[in-house]
């Protein structure tokens, strides 16, 4: 916590913020060209922060035409490596220095406790942007073994105008796992930050600028999915889409792509993700406490969230009485008030949903061990229901709020069943003392990340992505993100006698 400030600076921050409000284009604050403008609402007061530029179809063309000039000009996919590196690792220090503006800028926009935009978004923006900066230089191409007549080269190149789409339930965080591989590669990017949260992605284009990202490299278009969206995926001049978001959008992507001009998509979708408590689980409490973040952590609104807690009938009781104490941890309030753990839902409607489930989950006569109702219009109680069957709504749907739904089962084989009895795949948690019985769970399990005795996402040097319809066409983080946003080409040149013979006069 010794990044965390008071409540009472941090509101002397929030007083003192000048809020961007414009696309930035080309290295430039731009208002839409249509003049129009979209309202920027704290989710957590109601309060109107701003209003932003609401950007359409042309100002996508703008930015593309601006993007697709930097790349094919050279002025950052052909600096040397040395050189991307050392501004990345700049605006990196930019972003260390400017911390506490982000994160207040990340709370009031979002919802977020300020902790958690602190701790945990601000410190791993930093770190992956280095860590991809770092690997610029370091990552070497190769030759193929194809005897002496002939000399291969397999190399990488930037694979062009990239176009990232994020969400709202990560904004900087998104914003990173998007940008630092794909400037490190060498692209230029046209960025769509989610309506809800624009604020800290348009304050990050303008650091970069600060810290020496030549023009048009990185350019931010603000505004909704149908007038932004999907114009980027449409666009014949963008090489590459990369999107995180729910399943449905992502399906428009694919079709945006065999519309278009095939551009390559990357997809990290939705989650319905279970977390198994076999009876021979050791340290209960530590458990509880994991099987609590898994399910509460960002109110819920996390596509890797252990929504489904699978829990062996020898273990439940006792688990379930250390979970309910746990989550009495799990403040819920202001969102720039340190000791709050939970914020806002993003907005009403989103709020709505959230609600719905609740209804639903008293409606169907589940036991409610925790929770289960609304503050002011705006927050959510965690939430526990058990009783619930894995065909029941809230086992199917992802619901993208604090509320788990307690599954039991009476072995391992049916546990892992009904982990796999799913649409999804994105990730997994398996808690048991036994390493057989772990190492085989790891490996029947079908999902892109699964975690053993405890709940996570693995680091940046670790791929994350989803099998099923939890991802398609690649992963963020490590070096295989980076690999993405290459293209890989082969260099063939022939020694043999014969091409050495034709080419004497």
């Amino acid at each position: 916590m010794s990044n965390v400030l008071t409540l009472q600076e941090y509101e002397a921050i929030a007083s003192s913020l000048t809020l961007p409000s414009m696309s930035f284009i080309d290295g430039a604050f731009r208002p839409a060209l249509s003049g129009k403008t979209f309202e920027s609402t704290n989710p957590a007061t109601g309060e109107h922060l701003t209003n932003i530029a609401a950007c359409s179809k042309d100002d996508v063309d703008f930015a593309v035409s601006k993007a697709r000039k930097a790349f094919d000009d050279g002025r950052w996919s052909k600096l040397h490596p040395n050189e991307r590196k050392e501004v990345l690792i700049k605006l990196s220090k930019l972003v260390k220095r400017n911390r506490h503006e982000l994160a207040v800028l990340e709370s009031l926009d979002s919802g977020k406790p300020i902790s958690d935009c602190e701790n945990i978004d601000i410190e791993e923006f930093i770190h992956i942007l280095n860590w991809h900066a770092e690997l610029v230089d370091k990552i070497y191409d190769q030759t193929a073994p194809v005897g002496s007549d002939a000399i291969s080269m397999i190399v990488r190149e930037p694979i062009g105008v990239v176009a990232a789409v994020l969400p709202w339930n990560f904004p900087l965080l998104m914003l990173v796992w998007k940008i630092a591989p794909a400037l490190a590669a060498g692209c230029t990017m046209v960025v769509k930050p989610a309506a809800q949260t624009s604020l800290t992605a348009l304050r990050i284009a303008e650091l970069a600028m600060e810290a020496g990202l030549p023009k048009g490299v990185l350019n931010i278009v603000t505004g909704g999915g149908a007038d932004v969206g999907e114009p980027l995926g449409l666009h014949m001049d963008v090489d590459m889409a990369t999107f995180t978001g729910s399943t449905a959008t992502g399906r428009r992507f694919l079709r945006y792509s065999a519309d278009s001009n095939m551009k390559k998509v990357v997809l990290e979708l939705g989650g319905k993700n279970p977390c198994i408590v076999l009876d021979d689980a050791e340290d209960i409490d530590y458990v509880a406490q994991q099987v609590c973040s898994a399910a509460f952590w960002n109110m819920g609104e996390n596509c890797s969230a252990g929504s489904r807690l699978i829990v062996q009938s020898g273990i439940k009781d006792a688990l379930l009485e250390r979970i309910k104490a746990n989550a009495r941890d799990w403040k819920v309030g202001n969102p720039l008030d340190p000791q709050n753990a939970l914020g806002a839902m993003i907005d009403k409607g989103h709020f709505a949903k959230v609600e719905s489930y609740l209804k639903k989950g008293k409606e169907s006569g589940y036991d409610i061990i925790l929770g289960g109702e609304t503050i002011d219009g705006t927050f959510i109680q965690p939430t526990i229901f058990a009783g619930v069957k894995n065909s029941d709504e809230l086992a199917r749907d992802e619901i993208f709020g604090p509320v788990l739904s307690v599954i039991t089962v009476n072995s391992y084989d049916e546990a892992i069943a009904i982990a796999n009895d799913t649409d999804y795949g994105l990730a997994a948690s398996v808690f048991t003392s036994n390493a057989k019985k772990a190492l085989r769970a790891a490996q029947a399990i079908k999902a892109g990340t699964v975690t053993v005795n405890c709940f996570g996402e693995g680091d940046v040097t670790t791929p994350f992505g989803g099998y099923k319809q939890s991802g398609f066409g690649g992963r963020d983080n490590s070096i295989h993100a980076h690999d993405q946003y290459t293209e890989l080409k082969t260099i063939w040149i022939d020694l043999s006698d014969s091409a050495i013979d034709g080419s004497i006069d």
